[in-house]
Formats: structure tokens, sequence, C-alpha cells
């Protein structure tokens, strides 16, 4: 895995994907929706490179939400792997509706065994 690396993932704004917690409906893409998102699409760049039984969790996010995409809209999520630090990887990642950003910060996840990792939920 090399710094530099990159993906774009495209998703479609879903009615599952608003905000749940306003009084009534609005009928745009959630904070926690778009950080779902990102975190999809690093984990799917990071799981390229990672040897089978391993995989990646989520440790950190800093996004600022900049703009609104509206139901049905196609957003395009870019992640790149801008560090390495043994089992620590740090993204850069934006999401861009209609080529505008409507996301920007950083993501961080660690590689872990996947197995040792599901058995220590199981034991929480």
């Amino acid at each position: 895995m090399k710094v530099g690396e990159s993906i774009v993932e495209i998703y479609e704004v879903k009615e599952e994907d608003m905000p749940k917690c306003f009084p009534r409906p609005m009928p745009v893409l959630s904070t926690p929706s778009m950080i779902s998102m990102i975190e999809r699409a690093s984990m799917k760049l990071a799981q390229k490179f990672l040897p089978e039984g391993k995989t990646t969790v989520g440790t950190r996010v800093d996004v600022r939400h900049l703009r609104p995409a509206p139901i049905g809209a196609k957003v395009e999520v870019h992640s790149k792997l801008v560090k390495v630090e043994g089992r620590k990887l740090e993204f850069e990642v934006k999401v861009l509706y209609g080529g505008k950003e409507i996301g920007v910060g950083r993501h961080e996840r660690y590689i872990v065994d996947a197995e040792r990792f599901a058995s220590k939920e199981k034991s929480s």
C-alpha cells in the first residue's frame, strides 16, 4: 500500500440518507450518511491492498459538511491515502455534488485481523 493511492466511488443519496433528528423531513444528505460513504470508500481502497484475513476499522473522522445534496443526487466520494504509520492509515477525503465540494476532511483507519477483531466484539 503506497501513499498517493486513491479511489472515487459514486453513491446515490437515498431517503434513508436523510437527517433523522429534525421534526420535519429534510430531503438532503445527512452528515452521518456522508461520513458512512467516506468510510466505505476509504475501506474499499485499503482492502485492495490487504492480505486475506485483514481489514480496517475507522478510528477518526474530521470532516466539514459544506453544502446540501438532495435525495436522488449522485455524489462522488474521493479518498486518497496520504499517510501510513505501521497499521495506521490516514486518508484525505472529499465529497462532490455537481462538481462542487460538499464535504472535505480527513479519515483515519487501522489495519486489524478481521477474525480476532470480530471475536473481541462478541466478548464485549
